[in-house]
Order: C-alpha cells, then structure tokens, then sequence
C-alpha cells in the first residue's frame, strides 16, 4: 500500500494543477530545450505577456519552474528538482503487485 504524507499530496496537487492547463504544458515543452526569456516566449507561445506572466507565476508557485533578473529581462527554466521529485511522485503510484485481491466483508 502507498503510504504518502498529506505534504507530498499537497505539492502532487500543486503539481497538478499547475500542469492542467494546455498553455502551461507549452510553456514547459519550450523550457526542456534551456532557458528562457519572457520576450522569447511570449513570442514562441503567440500570447500576451500579461497571461504568459499568469502561467508562469502558476507554474513557479508550484515550484516547477525558477527565474532569475538579468537587468530588465527575466529569464525562466524548469526547476531539475522539482521534475525528479514530480518523476519519482508519478513512479510511487505503479501497483506494487499483480495478487488477488482478500475481498473485505463490508463489500459482501
């Protein structure tokens, strides 16, 4: 049986939640080749910089991705941590076995 802390369900739903929308699964998609500044994507991605910031604060908030200021530019990419830990969160959930199941008397 799966035994996770309420904290490792916490951050799997912020994970989650932060990877449900399309947009945000793109913006990933283009950060897994390398950095990125917010112009580049803005462009890339064919939106406004006001909802691309949304996402973007969306997906660091669940600590997905990282930022860093170089003067005015803000450049993003994806947190190695946080993708392992999400890797090995998503692993934890394979069934451990192939047995038949002891059915319980409250589902006779």
């Amino acid at each position: 049986m799966l035994s996770l802390m309420p904290k490792d369900l916490t951050r799997a739903a912020r994970w989650f939640h932060a990877l449900s929308d399309e947009t945000r699964l793109q913006i990933i998609e283009r950060l897994s080749d390398g950095e990125q500044c917010v112009c580049d994507l803005t462009d890339m991605l064919a939106t406004t910089q006001s909802l691309l910031s949304f996402h973007l604060k969306t997906l660091k908030e669940a600590g997905i991705l990282t930022d860093r200021r170089e003067g005015r530019w803000v450049y993003y990419s994806l947190s190695l941590e946080a993708i392992e830990d999400l890797q090995r969160f998503i692993g934890s959930l394979k069934p451990r076995g192939r047995g038949l199941r002891v059915s319980s008397k409250r589902c006779d």
